[in-house]
């Protein structure tokens, strides 16, 4: 147990180190022309060392927040409203899905063509399945990247055993151990299964999350990039590789609302029954409509 508590600490003294070792080098792991920079990234994007520097970045800023409220409730509206932002942007490929549908059902039932060709100078012409699978894209974009907006506008189906019944300063405990012992861990294991997954489909020869740094730099003089662009049908949507992508991005972001979470609980935990949704942004439908808000 010793030994575990004394190599935490020494991974977090490290982190401050490699943060400014990767600042001050930023052509080490930015210069793409570089093969070794590409499988740096590959290397570190999935390593305890990335983790530490940003299990390090959140206690050095919830230090400042505990010293400073407001700088606190400055970082909470500001992953708020990022979440919001991009959920807000990405929940349109939901309408673009509907259209593309319908398009879809007149080109096959009523033209009668096995193809769609949109553009204007330079045609984009695909096979009618290759539209039809895209429409996964679409719903992978609203899953992935509306989740944590859906979470801020408190929208996610919820089981509540105790929540309900307990005071609230006792359900901001609830909330802060939540964030700490469910979200982070989930999405720290999302993003170490996805990043490597996601470079299997970008590049040969395959990382490993087993390989060395130095395995990977040996590797780099082979290395070339290998987007996959193979579709579950002959004519079909051949590009799965964003799916990965999306998956780091998912990842990515609940950690970053994690963060968010529980610092809103903390400070709304500190701040009593007043401070409830403070700086929230939440959808409205309008004067009148308060009634129907939050029933879907």
């Amino acid at each position: 147990m010793l030994d575990a508590i004394l190599w935490v600490f020494q991974n977090i003294a490290m982190a401050f180190y490699n943060l400014g070792y990767a600042v001050s080098h930023p052509q080490l792991w930015l210069d793409w022309s570089d093969k070794q920079a590409i499988m740096r990234v590959v290397y570190y994007g999935g390593s305890v060392d990335f983790f530490f520097v940003i299990f390090t970045t959140f206690l050095v800023l919830t230090g400042i927040g505990l010293w400073k409220n407001s700088f606190m409730w400055g970082l909470v509206r500001g992953l708020e409203g990022f979440a919001n932002t991009v959920g807000r942007f990405a929940a349109w490929a939901g309408l673009i899905m509907v259209i593309q549908q319908i398009i879809i059902v007149f080109i096959q039932r009523i033209f009668a063509r096995p193809d769609l060709v949109i553009g204007f100078g330079i045609p984009l012409q695909f096979d009618v399945s290759w539209y039809s699978e895209e429409l996964k894209l679409y719903n992978a974009l609203i899953v992935t990247l509306c989740a944590t907006y859906t979470f801020v506008q408190g929208g996610h189906v919820r089981v509540d055993l105790v929540y309900s019944a307990v005071g609230h300063r006792a359900k901001r405990v609830i909330d802060m151990v939540g964030s700490l012992i469910f979200m982070m861990p989930m999405a720290v294991l999302t993003w170490m299964y996805g990043w490597y997954f996601m470079w299997r489909h970008l590049i040969v020869p395959n990382p490993s999350a087993s390989d060395t740094l130095d395995r990977l730099l040996m590797k780099s003089r082979a290395l070339r990039w290998n987007v996959e662009t193979i579709g579950f049908s002959p004519n079909g949507f051949n590009g799965y590789f964003l799916f990965k992508v999306l998956l780091i991005s998912f990842a990515g972001m609940v950690f970053l609302h994690a963060m968010a979470f529980f610092w809103r609980s903390y400070l709304e935990f500190k701040e009593g029954p007043e401070s409830a949704n403070k700086y929230l942004d939440k959808d409205t439908l309008g004067a009148g409509e308060e009634a129907y808000e939050g029933t879907h």
